[in-house]
């Protein structure tokens, strides 16, 4: 065999080689975990809780301290109320609470309510785009378009004059 062509397939050979002799020993297997497992190892550990599915929840939202909505829609929820423990499982989305606005305040508690209302005056009082400071005087007079007219005349007598 021509030698120049013995070391270039030698070559070749030396940079395919992953392992052989000096090369480091692996110190143990990697395990790869999938998702899967993940949720099989969590439902075992809630059937050990005697968790009960609880059926008809269409929404969960977790409110945080600074107005962030965690949003769960049509999650799976599970509940051991010996255990106080309760399972939401799903997907979920970040929101803030303004984006969540109109229908979020039946949910919303007494301490939550409170933070509501900080958060409105923080945007009555915000600054628009054209540059101009707003105050809540101005939106009030811009909201006396939406208001019903005063009464001019009296419908009451046009209605005692027809008999039907």
């Amino acid at each position: 065999m021509n030698p120049e062509k013995l070391k270039q397939l030698q070559a070749q050979a030396a940079q395919v080689r992953i392992g052989g002799k000096g090369s480091a020993r692996r110190k143990k297997k990697v395990v790869h975990r999938t998702a899967t497992t993940d949720d099989k190892k969590l439902q075992s550990s809630l059937k050990k809780l005697a968790v009960n599915n609880i059926p008809g929840i269409e929404e969960v939202n977790m409110i945080k301290e600074d107005g962030q909505v965690i949003h769960f829609n049509n999650p799976k929820v599970q509940a051991s109320l010996a255990a106080n423990t309760f399972a939401v499982t799903g997907h979920a989305e970040t929101k803030q609470i303004t984006e969540m606005l109109p229908g979020i305040l039946n949910q919303l508690g007494a301490e939550s309510l409170s933070n509501l209302k900080k958060l409105a005056s923080n945007v009555t009082n915000t600054v628009p785009t054209d540059g101009s400071k707003q105050t809540t005087e101005d939106i009030d007079e811009d909201d006396d378009d939406d208001d019903v007219p005063d009464l001019v005349e009296n419908f009451d007598e046009a209605s005692k004059g027809e008999t039907a």
